[in-house]
């Protein structure tokens, strides 16, 4: 039995990030997604309403599993977007792979896309007085007489 675990640990070896491969298969779906939603082309009325922005879709190793970052407009009606995009899936999914040459058509899953979100806290951050005071310009230092040359010190 030990054989058979490392085989399935084995089955996407550890890199550093995506190939080449998955951005770019990740970048046409999302793509095609983007057009299938904006053009209405899902015959789900309560889809079809809804304006949903595809932020980024990430594969997995073997292009079987697609996972789609979405967020409706304004970012309300979270839960209820994400359940209209699982509950047109299939047909999500067919729309998908009559634009791509693949094998296999991968299965797509959908989740928050939560980028807008960690941009709202970068900013709150950085707008907080302690760590304006960490990043104030190098022009400063000059007047502490702080300096990253030894030799200016002299």
């Amino acid at each position: 039995m030990p054989y058979l675990a490392s085989m399935a640990q084995n089955r996407f070896p550890r890199a550093s990030g995506p190939s080449q491969r998955q951005l770019r298969v990740g970048e046409l779906i999302r793509r095609r997604l983007s057009e299938v939603l904006s053009r209405g082309e899902v015959h789900d009325p309560e889809l079809n309403a809804m304006s949903i922005t595809v932020g980024e879709v990430r594969t997995s190793p073997d292009l079987k599993v697609a996972t789609a970052y979405v967020m409706p407009l304004g970012g309300s009606n979270r839960d209820e977007a994400l359940e209209a995009l699982r509950r047109n899936k299939s047909e999500l999914r067919r729309a998908v792979a009559k634009a791509l040459t693949l094998k296999f058509a991968p299965e797509l899953r959908f989740r928050h896309d939560e980028t807008f979100d960690r941009m709202d806290d970068t900013r709150r951050l950085f707008a907080e007085d302690r760590v304006r005071r960490d990043i104030k310009a190098p022009a400063d230092d000059e007047e502490t007489g702080l300096h990253d040359d030894p030799a200016a010190d002299r």
